[in-house]
């Protein structure tokens, strides 16, 4: 039996928020797959997004929510900012778990110590050697990833 996708994912979900009437889940489902079907027909040509794409799109959805409730926040919205998180919160279930600290400080250490890096000019070589043995652990955040990296190059 092949592994259900997270397209099938949000649609199977959708259809059963609907049918339970919680008007918050299928809002929130609508718009995530209104997201991926965008991404499908952006571009020259409209194409059928992997997996791993349509993680990538609800990936930037996630952080477009969590950037907006900042905003919110910083203008004393807090019911809009608790909103965005709540959706953000929602989206990023459907997403692969994230990298935690503790791995990605072994990763950094191994790539570190493969590519024998020693001062941030090698801060290229040691990304991309800690990117690719993160490909197949989960969710990892670049920004945080780049600050280790650097962090320890750093001493």
């Amino acid at each position: 039996m092949a592994s259900v996708t997270t397209l099938e994912r949000l649609t199977a979900d959708l259809t059963v928020s609907m049918k339970a009437r919680t008007a918050f889940r299928t809002n929130t489902v609508r718009q995530a797959i209104a997201a991926v079907r965008a991404a499908e027909k952006s571009g020259p040509a409209a194409r059928e997004l992997t997996d791993e794409q349509i993680q990538a799109v609800l990936a930037g959805e996630v952080k477009r929510r969590r950037e907006s409730a900042q905003i919110y926040r910083d203008a004393d919205a807090t019911e809009r900012a608790e909103t965005e998180t709540a959706e953000a919160d929602l989206i990023e279930a459907y997403l692969p778990a994230t990298v935690t600290p503790e791995v990605l400080d072994q990763l950094v250490a191994d790539a570190i110590a493969a590519s024998g890096a020693s001062s941030l000019k090698d801060m290229g070589t040691v990304m991309k050697a800690a990117n690719a043995a993160a490909a197949g652990l989960g969710r990892v955040d670049g920004k945080e990833l780049s600050a280790r990296v650097r962090r320890a190059l750093q001493g």
